[in-house]
């Protein structure tokens, strides 16, 4: 047999979860949503391939925007999508959650005549199922005969080619039509005719897993060890007890006389926040281990700790631990039971989850406010004047940019609504300023919670903002910008943006080789871990030297550092990036005036047209991008 090129393939639900996010509150209640791909199988396909497994997922999805969400999220994450089949008739399946307690969790499921239920036979293509390890099929999808059928096939084609089949229970006993649409966090209902149709597939499988509900459901008894004596008696399968807080207990062999004389892993002492999607977590854990030929207590302990950060969060999915985070949950251990608080665990997860960026991003600020009114005021002419304008910079980085990765924009909400709308067609990195320009201590534009006004901005939209910071400051001013700057971190966690630190120490004081390094290193002390430093040219090698140093020390995870232009001649900022030449985190720039401001001044006097002030920009950005690339090989070289 040819050797398997992915780990496992699991196959059934996939569903876009619509969480509420007031804890504590009746779904009747809920005011807002948090988005999040769902379903067992394509949640464990994320949470393994996130452990550094190579998964498939196998489903159906509708031909509309969440269809499209789970597609995309599912290939961001690793996920091999070539079993995803669009569904043009049916829309794909809803899940909308809710988190009363810590014991109820108020679920209803929109899944009449939905994709994933229409999953048939012919989905199930032979090469893809043996190019993988092992599939994972998954009880909900035994309960209709179209997808039980597809299943079924899967299993056959898996043996035929040598590989093993593990069984998720994943019982849901209103999707097997024995409870109600009310019903949808019930765990377990009685039900004989599932019993029996669960008994057939037993003994084509080598792993089975379930809690001990969902164990009763296929062993037909209510006392646990009964259940597995009758699975026993129908499969020689590896069977894997979950038991929640307790851990789980595995079951290689023959059933001894008591549950905890199975090979069993503890689990970890943690705060229960949400437990749907918990199972999904563990089977990921469990997977990395088994697949890797772990001893049983390595695969428990894995499965264990990703199953306790998993209900120590919301959502299912996207909370799912990185192979790096857990590598830091097992070294260091619970430091507080509620591990959605700890913030180095938190600020790893974020970091090994983010959306994917470019390795060197050149970027065309222009999100300058009073700089360009100032400008406009001078020509004699509007403000209304600046937001054409700034979407002439957006052709102007276009042309430039030739749809090559790499390339961004800064642009603002206040003159540059618009551009932005037009930026993100062009598919570029966006920053977005938050700071009151030009204010000192920071102040932030508008009224208001700040993580408020962030919800509205689209999630691919990185938030910029500038702070003036010198050592030399007084103490009182420090204070106040601490205080924002943490404001400002706090709520990009809170709704999930990504942060661009501008500091600027040159114009309050002197610039020595060591003063920004120094700053960084404060404000690491004070936990700000930003995504991206944007940061002024420094004078020589020695204090780029110095500031990664301080940046890997306290944040290997950071993106890197794009350099600013303080409005300097091109030619000074050519030499700049040759001066960082050996810094590798030093990954772009940011530059804004040196590129726009003469064609501004041109364009709204009327001396130049849209055309000759688009191509004077783009000559400018092409200049620095050139300067960029040639710096960037070099330093390869």
């Amino acid at each position: 047999m040819p050797a398997p090129t992915l780990d496992l393939i699991t196959i059934g639900r996939a569903s876009v979860d619509l969480y509420g996010q007031q804890i504590g509150g009746r779904l009747e209640d809920m005011a807002s949503f948090a988005k999040a791909v769902g379903g067992c199988p394509t949640n464990i396909a994320i949470g393994a391939s996130r452990l550094g497994l190579k998964a498939g997922l196998i489903t159906r999805v509708g031909d509309e925007a969440m269809g499209r969400f789970i597609r995309e999220q599912s290939a961001r994450e690793g996920v091999d999508t070539r079993g995803i089949r669009t569904d043009p008739a049916r829309l794909t399946a809803l899940a909308v959650l809710g988190v009363r307690d810590d014991k109820t969790f108020p679920l209803i499921f929109y899944r009449t005549d939905c994709a994933d239920a229409a999953l048939d036979e012919g989905d199930v293509e032979e090469d893809f199922i043996a190019s993988a390890a092992c599939i994972v099929v998954t009880g909900t999808h035994f309960a209709r005969p179209n997808t039980a059928a597809a299943q079924r096939k899967a299993m056959r084609i898996a043996r035929a080619h040598g590989r093993r089949v593990v069984f998720d229970i994943d019982y849901r006993p209103n999707l097997w039509g024995v409870a109600g649409h009310d019903a949808g966090e019930s765990r377990y209902v009685r039900a004989d005719q599932v019993t029996q149709s669960l008994a057939a597939l037993l003994p084509d499988c080598d792993l089975i897993v379930g809690t001990e509900e969902e164990l009763h459901i296929a062993g037909g008894s209510e006392d646990t060890l009964q259940a597995l004596r009758n699975i026993r008696a129908l499969s020689a399968a590896t069977l894997v007890c979950k038991r929640g807080p307790m851990g789980c207990v595995v079951f290689p062999g023959a059933i001894p006389a008591r549950l905890e004389d199975g090979v069993s892993g503890p689990g970890f002492p943690v705060e229960v926040y949400n437990v749907l999607g918990a199972g999904d977590a563990f089977m990921a854990g469990f997977l990395r281990g088994w697949l890797r030929q772990e001893p049983l207590e390595r695969s428990c302990t894995f499965a264990n700790a990703c199953g306790a950060i998993a209900v120590s969060r919301l959502l299912c999915a996207p909370e799912y631990a990185t192979w790096v985070e857990l590598e830091h949950f097992l070294a260091h251990g619970v430091t507080t039971p509620a591990l959605r608080k700890d913030a180095v665990l938190s600020h790893i997860h974020r970091a090994t989850t983010r959306r994917p960026q470019p390795e060197s991003l050149m970027a065309l600020a222009i999100d300058h406010r009073p700089q360009l009114a100032a400008m406009a005021a001078e020509a004699g002419v509007s403000a209304d004047r600046i937001g054409p304008f700034k979407q002439l910079a957006v052709q102007a980085a276009s042309r430039v940019a030739a749809g090559r990765p790499g390339f961004g924009m800064l642009l603002d909400g206040t003159y540059g609504r618009e551009a932005l709308f037009d930026a993100s067609h062009q598919g570029f990195w966006v920053a977005r300023p938050v700071e009151l320009p030009a204010s000192r201590p920071l102040d932030f534009e508008g009224q208001g919670d700040l993580g408020a006004h962030l919800v509205e901005w689209p999630v691919e939209q990185t938030v910029k903002c500038l702070c003036f910071w010198h050592p030399d400051d007084p103490a009182e001013l420090r204070s106040r910008q601490e205080r924002e700057l943490l404001r400002v971190h706090d709520a990009c966690r809170t709704v999930g943006r990504e942060l661009l630190l501008e500091i600027i120490a040159g114009p309050h004081g002197p610039l020595e080789s060591g003063t920004v390094a120094g700053i960084l290193d404060h404000l690491y002390g004070l936990g700000i871990r930003p995504d991206w430093w944007k940061l002024e040219p420094q004078a020589d090698a020695r204090a780029w030297a110095e500031i990664e140093q301080v940046i890997q020390r306290h944040d290997p995870h950071c993106r890197g550092i794009v350099m600013l232009g303080l409005d300097a001649p091109l030619a000074e900022l050519v030499s700049a990036f040759r001066a960082s030449a050996a810094t590798p985190l030093v990954r772009g720039f940011a530059v804004g005036r040196s590129i726009f401001a003469e064609p501004a001044r041109a364009w709204f006097a009327g001396r130049i047209g849209d055309e000759e002030a688009i191509g004077e920009m783009a000559q400018r950005f092409s200049t620095l991008v050139t300067a960029w690339q040639a710096r960037h090989h070099a330093a390869v070289a």
